[in-house]
């Protein structure tokens, strides 16, 4: 199963902190990874093996929507800063529509993230 990993800056070290907690899970019920550059990286350094994608602003946020949309990625954990303005909000939109569209759990912040891994892994 392919998760996506996003983080915005003021994210990125929840987002590792939170990796390297549900590392049993990922890794137990065989996950890819899939993330924007810049988070990818850390995911990397502190490894986890990522398919990295372009940073979010540079398209990276829609290359994982596409992905979302060719039924590659079943789920996407995008830790969004609420405190800082974007200038790639229109690609965040978008992929969270397409996330909608295609029925996609998305979470957004950490209590929903580890929800969804808890429930992907009381299904297995």
């Amino acid at each position: 199963m392919e998760i996506a990993i996003i983080a915005h800056d003021g994210k990125k070290a929840d987002m590792v902190q939170f990796l390297n907690k549900n590392k049993e899970i990922l890794l137990k019920e065989n996950i890819k990874l899939v993330a924007t550059g810049t988070t990818g990286g850390k995911a990397e350094a502190v490894g986890f093996k990522v398919k990295k994608m372009l940073s979010g602003p540079q398209g990276g946020d829609a290359q994982i929507a596409a992905r979302v949309a060719e039924g590659k990625t079943k789920m996407v954990l995008f830790f969004k800063d609420p405190n800082s303005s974007h200038p790639h909000e229109p690609d965040i939109s978008m992929l969270i529509r397409i996330c909608d569209v295609h029925n996609i759990p998305l979470a957004t912040n950490e209590a929903t993230a580890q929800l969804l891994l808890l429930g992907l892994d009381e299904m297995k």
